[in-house]
């Protein structure tokens, strides 16, 4: 059986967040809250939009339930100064990759993931980097992703 999967569009917004939501509940230490889901759905419906922008979510349908998405993977393009891996500087990166509890084990992340990887390939994206979760790991080590040892520190403006 093949798995349909196709690029989000605006009218996806709340089922795109519903699933961000499921991703963000399995992390620990994650807050549970959804208050910020209203300020949040007119701008990701404007990024859903954009056909040639820097972000892109690619879904899964639940065929049972219509207008309702049974995984999604979200990523963005993001450029950095060019090196000798990656001369035009064109990085992917991955984020928000959920699939519902009970219809997970269907590989439905990993197509979503090929057809977000194939986004990233035909924008000149030489580089993918995610972060994953001790779950989702084997997932993408069998595709290809390798731990990398850099520190990732952070700032909160």
């Amino acid at each position: 059986m093949t798995t349909l999967v196709r690029r989000a569009r605006p009218e996806d917004a709340e089922e795109v967040l519903r699933l961000r939501q499921v991703m963000i509940d399995s992390l620990a230490r994650s807050d549970a809250s959804t208050g910020w889901h209203a300020e949040s759905l007119p701008v990701l419906r404007g990024r859903l939009a954009e056909p040639d922008g820097v972000f892109a979510a690619f879904v899964v349908d639940r065929p049972e339930r219509p207008g309702t998405l049974a995984a999604l993977v979200a990523g963005t393009l993001d450029y950095r100064i060019g090196g000798a891996g990656n001369p035009h500087g064109t990085d992917g990166y991955v984020f928000s990759v959920a699939t519902d509890p009970d219809a997970r084990r269907r590989g439905y992340a990993r197509a979503c993931m090929e057809a977000l990887l194939e986004w990233f390939r035909e924008r000149g994206a030489r580089r993918v980097r995610l972060t994953a979760s001790t779950q989702a790991e084997p997932l993408y080590v069998s595709m290809g992703f390798r731990p990398k040892p850099d520190p990732l520190l952070e700032l909160r403006l």
